[in-house]
C-alpha cells in the first residue's frame, strides 16, 4: 500500500486557510481534519448528505497528488506541486448508502477519501457541511455509474473531478438498467425523484439495456422522466449514449451495434434528440461526441478507451476512456451554461 507523505509546513507558510475548523461549524462534533488520516487514507464518521471538502497539497519536495473517494470516484485530479510550494483545492462530494451502485453494495458509512497520485503528499485536509450545493443527480447505466472495481470506471465516476466546489455529483447510475426497469425499481427513479431540489441537474442517459423496448415505450419512458425532474424544479438534460466501438471495414462506426439501434429498429440517440427538441430539454449529443473522437483515433488508438485490451469489451470503458468521455460532458455542461467553468481555487 503506497503511504502519502504528511508534509510539515510552518505556520506561516500554512496562514489562516489552514486553521482548525470551528467545532461549532460541525454542530459539535469535533473539527474534521488531517486526525482523520492514516497511511494512505481519510476516514471522515459523517452522516449522509453533501459536503465541501479543501485539501493543501505538496511539501519540502516536489509531489503530484489526487484524491478518490467513496465507491472510486476521482474527486480531484493528479496535481503537481513544487517543492516547498503548496498549493490548496476544494471539492465538493456527495455521501450515501449506498455509496456506489444503488442495487450494490452499501459501502463504509462515512466519507472515505484516498490520497493517491505517483509521489502523494497531503499537508492539511479540513471537511465541513455543504451549504449552498447544487447536485448533479445522475441516471444511467454501466457506461455512466460508479463501477465498483477495477479495470471497469463509468463517466459519471470521473465527472466529479471537473467541477467547481459548490457542484456535487449524485451518481444514481446502476449497470444493466434500462428505462423500463430504472422507473420500476424503488431503489433507483423512486429514491432519486424526491431528493431533486430547485436549480439540481438531472442528467439521464439510458439506452444500452434499452435492446427490446419499442419506440413508443421508449419515448414515453424519457418522458416520464424529464416530466418527473420537472416536477420538482430540476432541471433535466437529455444524453445521447456513448457508442461502442464496432468498426465497419471502412473505418466507421456507421452501424446499428455501435450507434444504439435496438433489435426492433428502435434509434436511441434520435429518439433521444426528438424527446429533448418537442419538449425543450438540454441535450448532450454524447453519441455525436464519443463517435467522432473513437473514429478520430481509428482501430488501434481507440482501444485504450474501452475494455478492449483487458475484456475484448467494446462497451465498457476504463478508467481513461472514463476521463476522457467525463470530459466531454464537463465540456457541454459549460458551452450549455448549465454549470460554471473549471474547479475553484483556494489559496
Amino acid at each position: 500500500m503506497r503511504r502519502f507523505t504528511v508534509a510539515v509546513l510552518t505556520a506561516a507558510t500554512l496562514g489562516t486557510a489552514l486553521s482548525a475548523v470551528p467545532a461549532q461549524a460541525h454542530q459539535g462534533r469535533p473539527a474534521l481534519g488531517l486526525d482523520n488520516c492514516a497511511a494512505n487514507a481519510c476516514h471522515f464518521a459523517v452522516p449522509a448528505g453533501t459536503y465541501d471538502v479543501t485539501v493543501r497539497l505538496g511539501g519540502e519536495s516536489a509531489a503530484s497528488t489526487k484524491v478518490t473517494g467513496e465507491a472510486r470516484r476521482t474527486l480531484l485530479a493528479e496535481t503537481a506541486t513544487e517543492a516547498g510550494e503548496p498549493v490548496s483545492r476544494s471539492f465538493t462530494v456527495n455521501v450515501r448508502t449506498p455509496e456506489g451502485e444503488p442495487t450494490g453494495a452499501e459501502g463504509t458509512p462515512g466519507l472515505d477519501l484516498v490520497i493517491g497520485g505517483s509521489a502523494p503528499a497531503l499537508a492539511d485536509i479540513r471537511v465541513t457541511p455543504a451549504k449552498r450545493a447544487r447536485q448533479i443527480f445522475l441516471v444511467g447505466d454501466s457506461t455512466v455509474c460508479d463501477q465498483p472495481g477495477d479495470p471497469y470506471s463509468g463517466w459519471g465516476q470521473q465527472l466529479p473531478q471537473y467541477l467547481r466546489k459548490g457542484v456535487s455529483v449524485a451518481n444514481y447510475a446502476d449497470s444493466g438498467e434500462s428505462t423500463v426497469s430504472y422507473l420500476a425499481d424503488s431503489r433507483l427513479w423512486a429514491t432519486v425523484q424526491p431528493q431533486i431540489r430547485r436549480g439540481d441537474l438531472v442528467l439521464i442517459q439510458l439506452a444500452h439495456n434499452d435492446k427490446q423496448t419499442d419506440e413508443a415505450t421508449y419515448r414515453a419512458n424519457l418522458e416520464t422522466l424529464v416530466a418527473g425532474v420537472r416536477e420538482k424544479g430540476g432541471k433535466p438534460v437529455l444524453v445521447t449514449p456513448i457508442v461502442r466501438r464496432w468498426f465497419n471495414a471502412d473505418g466507421t462506426l456507421n452501424n446499428n451495434t455501435a450507434l444504439l439501434v435496438n433489435g426492433l429498429g428502435v434509434d436511441h440517440p434520435a429518439v433521444t434528440r426528438s424527446v429533448a427538441a418537442a419538449h425543450d430539454v438540454p441535450l448532450i449529443d454524447l453519441t455525436a461526441r464519443t463517435k467522432a473522437l473513437v473514429e478520430s483515433l481509428g482501430t488501434e488508438g481507440s482501444k485504450a478507451l474501452y475494455l478492449y485490451n483487458e475484456k475484448r469489451d467494446n462497451t465498457h470503458t476504463s478508467v481513461h476512456g472514463a476521463t476522457v468521455y467525463a470530459d466531454l460532458v464537463r465540456d457541454e455542461l459549460v458551452a450549455q451554461g448549465l454549470v460554471p467553468e473549471g474547479k475553484t481555487r483556494v489559496g
